[in-house]
């Protein structure tokens, strides 16, 4: 093992990595050591005591795929220097013994499913694991040691490709973050456009709250007026009742029930609490269409409009009415809508508002 670890330290890898890589893989040799650093290069290294008493499972078991034939390993080893090999099945016994008695010595191991020669059974080893191959035998053909010129073009070829595997490694990191990159930069922009549409709903959902609360305190503003209206209108027929009753003189409202009745003999008038009215801007657009009771006043009506769109001032606004033709002025907001002859409807009619804030 001390030859591996020589051959790993000059070709500029950390010692401690070595150290690591040559007892996970149990000393199997130069190449499982190597595929053990490259794979492992940019991880921890475990610490020696803790893993002193843990024994390494299936690190060896799994190296990486390394282009290139296993020559590869003799030749680091015989440009670097011996190697702790084991030697091959059967040449460790009575090498002197007689020509006769001794069986003949086994110099290689062939795999019978490629033909390639093997120095020691870690080599085969190796190579069936790589491989697949599992059909090997004994051979007496001696491996031929390689050049000084051989050895130096194979550990050179070896050096080229393990910088193209880390070449291959660092292209496929670099693209596996460009994709997780990719699919974060997707969700935060789905998720900003989700966050933009449901701000967007929440808005319009609070303008139509608004809307309808500035609708309903219109119409309830107009219609607490019109209820003012009418009870001062109530208290002053009643002080006047009052004071003919003290002068003895005939009510008002019976004077004016005498005056009526025989205008309504032809056919009797209903008494309507609401008014329907639609009312048209001069500007064009949507009409705005509502109901007041018949004893609000014109004034408002005004009120109401101004609370539907700020285009329209209560004080400065004025009506007409198209059909039949008929201006209305400041002195009319006064009036209740049944005494301008709206009641009970004026849908049909357009009031226009040329004037605007």
């Amino acid at each position: 093992m001390s030859g591996d670890k020589d051959v790993l330290l000059s070709m500029g890898f950390d010692p401690a990595r070595v150290e690591w890589a040559l007892k996970a893989t149990n000393g199997r040799g130069l190449q499982p050591a190597m595929d053990h650093i490259i794979e492992h290069e940019s991880d921890p290294i475990p610490d020696p005591s803790a893993s002193a008493n843990t024994a390494p499972a299936g690190s060896a078991g799994n190296p990486m795929d390394v282009d290139g034939d296993d020559e590869d390993l003799e030749a680091l080893k015989a440009a670097y220097g011996k190697a702790n090999v084991a030697p091959a099945s059967g040449s460790g016994s009575g090498s002197g013994s007689g020509e006769a008695a001794a069986p003949v010595e086994a110099k290689s191991i062939r795999c019978l499913q490629c033909d390639k020669l093997f120095k020691n059974v870690d080599f085969a080893n190796y190579h069936a694991e790589k491989s697949g191959h599992d059909q090997f035998e004994e051979s007496t053909e001696e491996i031929k040691p390689l050049t000084e010129e051989e050895k130096k073009q194979k550990l050179e070829d070896l050096r080229k490709r393990m910088a193209e595997k880390r070449a291959r490694k660092a292209a496929e990191n670099a693209k596996e973050e460009a994709a997780n990159l990719a699919i974060r930069r997707k969700a935060g922009k789905d998720m900003g456009q989700i966050k933009e549409d449901l701000a967007a709903k929440q808005a319009i959902k609070e303008a139509e709250a608004k809307r309808r609360e500035k609708q309903e305190e219109a119409k309830a503003r107009a219609a607490v007026k019109a209820q003012i209206e009418a009870d001062k209108r109530e208290r002053a027929a009643k002080a006047a009742r009052e004071k003919a009753l003290r002068e003895g003189k005939a009510p008002p409202a019976e004077a004016a029930a005498s005056v009526s009745k025989p205008a309504a003999a032809p056919g009797e008038k209903r008494e309507f609490k609401e008014t329907r009215l639609q009312i048209r801007l001069a500007s064009g657009g949507t009409p705005y269409t509502t109901s007041l009771p018949s004893d609000a006043t014109l004034r408002n009506v005004a009120e109401y409009l101004a609370g539907q769109t700020l285009a329209v001032d209560a004080d400065t606004v004025t009506f007409s009415l198209t059909f039949p033709r008929k201006q209305f002025s400041q002195a009319d907001f006064s009036r209740t809508l049944k005494d301008l002859g709206l009641t009970p409807s004026a849908v049909s009619l357009r009031f226009l508002c040329p004037h605007s804030r």
